[in-house]
C-alpha cells in the first residue's frame, strides 16, 4: 500500500499599519499616518474637476468674483458628494449589500446637489449659462452633463471605498492566517517533544535495575538530546547537520537498549549551511524504531540523506517483524503532514510505502 502526498465589518487599523510596508501604495491607502495626505490629494482631484467643468467654459461675461463664487460653490457640491457617499453611502448602504437602499439615497443625493448647483450657478452667479441667448436645449445639455459627472464622482469614490474595503478584508485575512500558522505550528512542535521523551525516560527505566551502565549512558545521551531541544527546538530553523547528530543519538539510543538492531545513516552532498524546521524527521524516524521490534530477528533502520540542486531527499526504511505490530494512529505523524502542509505547502512530496517486509518513507523538500 502506498500513499503520495502533494501540496500545494471594518479591519483593525492600527494592525494594518504594523502589517504594511511604509513606502508600499497599500500603506497609503490605508494607513493612518497617510490619511491627511489622501484628503489633500482627493481635494486636488477635486479643484482640477472644478477648473475643468467651469472656469474655461464659453460663459457668460462675468465678474472675477462671480465666476469664483461659482466655483467655491461647485466645490463645494463635489466634497458634499464624495464624502456623503464615503462615510454614509457605502459603509451603511453598499458594503451592507443593501443595493436598493444605496442607489435610492445616491439619486435622492444627486438630485438634492443638481438642486443647489442649480440655485447657486444659475440664479445666484450665472455661471453655467452658454452664451448670451441660453435656450433650452443648451440648458438642458448643461443639466445633463452636471448629472452625468455627479453620477460618475459618486461612483469613482464608491469604487475606491470598495477597493480600500477589499484590501483591509485581505489584510486581515493574511494576518489571520499568519497568526494561526504559527500558533499551530506552535502547537504540533510542542506536542511532538513529550511525546519523544517519554520514549526516551521509558528506555532508560527498563534498564536502570538491570543495567544501570546502560541506563547511565543512555541519561547522558539523553542529556545531550535535552539541550538540543532546548536549545535549537524552539527556534525557527535548525542546521540540518544539528539535526542528523541529533537522529543519530536517537538511534544509538535505541541501538544500547536493543540487542537485535542496528541503523545507518548515510550522507550524499553538501549539507553545510543547510536549515530546516526543527524535529521535522525525528516523528518518521520514531515510528520506523517504534514498530520494527522484532525479539527474535535482527531489526534495522535505515536513513539516508541526501542535498542537489536545492533539494534535500529524506528517506527513512524499517524492517518489519515476522508477527506484525498493529500501527496505531499516534500524533506523530500526523503533526508531521501538518506541519509540511503549513511549511512548506506545494514545495513538497511525501510517499509512504507500506510493503511486505519493509516500510518507507519518501520525502522531498524544496529549499
Amino acid at each position: 500500500m502506498s500513499m503520495d502526498t502533494n501540496h500545494g465589518n471594518d479591519f483593525n487599523k492600527n494592525t494594518t499599519d504594523r502589517n504594511m510596508n511604509d513606502k508600499s501604495v497599500t500603506a497609503f491607502l490605508l494607513s493612518l499616518r497617510y490619511r491627511i495626505y489622501r484628503h489633500l490629494l482627493l481635494q486636488l482631484v477635486v479643484v482640477l474637476i472644478t477648473i475643468n467643468v467651469l472656469w474655461y467654459e464659453p460663459l457668460q461675461t462675468v465678474s472675477f468674483g462671480r465666476r469664483l463664487g461659482g466655483c467655491l460653490a461647485y466645490f463645494a457640491s463635489m466634497n458634499m458628494v464624495i464624502y456623503i457617499n464615503l462615510y454614509v453611502l457605502v459603509p451603511y448602504f453598499l458594503l451592507k449589500n443593501r443595493w436598493g437602499s444605496y442607489v435610492l439615497t445616491a439619486v435622492i443625493t444627486n438630485i438634492a446637489v443638481i438642486t443647489f448647483l442649480s440655485v447657486t450657478q444659475v440664479l445666484l452667479f450665472e455661471v453655467i449659462l452658454p452664451g448670451k441667448d441660453p435656450n433650452g436645449f443648451a440648458t438642458f445639455i448643461n443639466a445633463f452633463s452636471g448629472i452625468l459627472t455627479i453620477g460618475f464622482v459618486m461612483a469613482g469614490s464608491a469604487a475606491i471605498s470598495l477597493f480600500m474595503h477589499w484590501l483591509r478584508y485581505n489584510l486581515r485575512i493574511d494576518e489571520l492566517e499568519s497568526t494561526t500558522l504559527q500558533s499551530e505550528l506552535k502547537f504540533l512542535k510542542n506536542q511532538i517533544n513529550p511525546h519523544f521523551l517519554f520514549n526516551m525516560l521509558n528506555n532508560a527505566n527498563i534498564l536502570v535495575k538491570d543495567a544501570p551502565d546502560e541506563a547511565s549512558q543512555i541519561l547522558e545521551k539523553l542529556d545531550n538530546l535535552l539541550r538540543y531541544q532546548l536549545n535549537d527546538s524552539t527556534r525557527r530553523e535548525v542546521f540540518l547537520t544539528a539535526d542528523i547528530q541529533f537522529l543519530t543519538s536517537f538511534l544509538e539510543l535505541e541501538k544500547v537498549r536493543r540487542d537485535h538492531f542496528e541503523y545507518t545513516i548515510f550522507q550524499e552532498g553538501n549539507m553545510e549551511n543547510i536549515c530546516i524546521p526543527p524535529l521535522l524527521f525525528i516523528p518518521f524516524v520514531e515510528n520506523a524504531v517504534k514498530h520494527n521490534l522484532d525479539s527474535d530477528n535482527l531489526s534495522y533502520v535505515h536513513l539516508y540523506f541526501s542535498v542537489h540542486n536545492k533539494q534535500l531527499t529524506f528517506r527513512c526504511e524499517n524492517s518489519k517483524p515476522r508477527v506484525p505490530v498493529k500501527r496505531e494512529g499516534g500524533i506523530g505523524l500526523a503533526n508531521v503532514k501538518r506541519r509540511l502542509d503549513l511549511l512548506y505547502e506545494s514545495r513538497y512530496t511525501l510517499q509512504i510505502e507500506d510493503k511486505e517486509t519493509t516500510y518507507n518513507v519518501n520525502l522531498h523538500l524544496n529549499l
